[in-house]
């Protein structure tokens, strides 16, 4: 549990410092906050591809692929699953978290809605370095429609 607590620690601040007012105007803002927080968790997410077990990177099938995240993957972050696993049969699932633990201290007003979309950067980087290992290109990106529920929409991209 100490470890959970000293993540959110951690995630809080690279995206408060990440975040904070840039004093150059022409650096790029919150796209490259996004992307820089994105890249941190894709590095992440790779690094922990790459210490699962060998059965697992055999994984060929991208529904096997997304129920290993859903399930695995999710637990060894967050310590518990994802509640939900959605797709069209076309390459494109949605992963829905009801109470996603990086967003459970934020308070539940639309002027919080607007801000939690910069707490979901890693995750989304996350997401797409650990497919990544496993040999699936995407694009993932997430949304916030009530806190603390998320939604990340994973796009599997043909190689």
């Amino acid at each position: 549990m100490a470890d959970a607590v000293l993540f959110e620690f951690l995630h809080t601040e690279m995206v408060a410092e990440l975040w904070a007012p840039d004093a150059d105007p022409g650096s790029g803002g919150k796209k490259k906050s996004w992307s820089v927080l994105e890249g941190l968790g894709f590095r992440v997410g790779q690094a922990l591809g790459e210490r699962l077990p060998r059965e697992t990177l055999a994984v060929r099938e991208e529904l096997d692929a997304l129920k290993f995240l859903c399930k695995d993957l999710w637990a060894a972050m967050f310590q518990k699953h994802m509640d939900g696993l959605r797709t069209n049969h076309q390459g494109t699932y949605v992963l829905q978290d009801n109470n996603f633990p990086l967003l459970l201290t934020m308070g539940s007003g639309s002027q919080y809605i607007e801000e939690a979309p910069k707490f979901l950067a890693f995750t989304c980087g996350l997401l797409c370095g650990a497919l990544h290992t496993l040999g699936f290109r995407s694009l993932v990106t997430a949304s916030v429609t009530a806190l603390p529920a998320c939604k990340f929409q994973v796009v599997m991209q043909k190689s």
